[in-house]
């Protein structure tokens, strides 16, 4: 049961990673059969996964017809985007008033990794994108990780996903903005200064999202 499962989960994880990353476009028919062969994996684990992937709205499922990969629109990205800073913002806050010594480190640290992705990509080193885009999370992650609260924090991780699925469709750097939001993001949460923290990472997430809108195409 327990290879079982393990299977099962990388299917479902990879298939999750095509859609975010664009190589299962939007709105495209996911066909069974060159699917199974794709991820080398047998039929009901393929169903079970895009299952899976259809009750976090990454996959339409229609009956009589099959599985698609969900579509995108301005209005659903502005919608996840709403959706992340009431989320993360409450979840920071928490985090703040929470974290201890080892939520410090760990911040620390995954903001230092994400600097120096941050410094690649500045210098238009297109190749990390994917680690990029990682580390960027992690670093997001580690600011609420404090916040206790498992649920919250699954319904961010499938939200943040979901945005980051718009954000690789235009796929263009903020640059020193960003740099500069993420830097002032970590300074007020290592200071403890909730109020800046919250503001900044509200303003991160809509400069983001205009950003990601003024490139977006339906």
């Amino acid at each position: 049961m327990k290879t079982i499962t393990t299977v099962g989960n990388s299917t479902y994880q990879k298939i999750k990673h095509d859609i975010i990353f664009g190589d299962l476009e939007p709105a495209s028919k996911l066909k069974l059969d060159s699917l199974k062969t794709k991820y080398s994996t047998s039929m009901s684990t393929l169903r079970e996964s895009l299952n899976r992937l259809a009750s976090e709205e990454f996959v339409i499922a229609e009956e009589q017809r099959g599985f698609f990969v969900a579509p995108v629109s301005r209005e659903d990205l502005t919608e996840i985007a709403d959706l992340r800073v009431m989320l993360e913002c409450h979840a920071l806050k928490l985090s703040i008033e929470r974290g201890d010594t080892d939520w410090e480190g760990n911040l620390v640290a995954a903001h230092h990794k994400l600097s120096l992705m941050e410094k690649q990509m500045k210098i238009g080193n297109e190749s990390i994108i994917e680690d990029w885009k990682r580390y960027d999370w992690e670093f997001h992650l580690a600011m609420i990780a404090a916040c206790e609260i498992k649920n919250l924090l699954s319904l961010h991780s499938i939200i943040y996903q979901k945005y980051l699925r718009y954000q690789m469709r235009v796929l263009t750097y903020r640059g020193e903005q960003a740099v500069e939001e993420h830097q002032e993001m970590f300074e007020s949460a290592i200071k403890r200064d909730t109020k800046v923290a919250v503001k900044s990472l509200k303003e991160h997430i809509e400069n983001g999202l205009r950003h990601t809108l003024d490139a977006f195409e339906d």
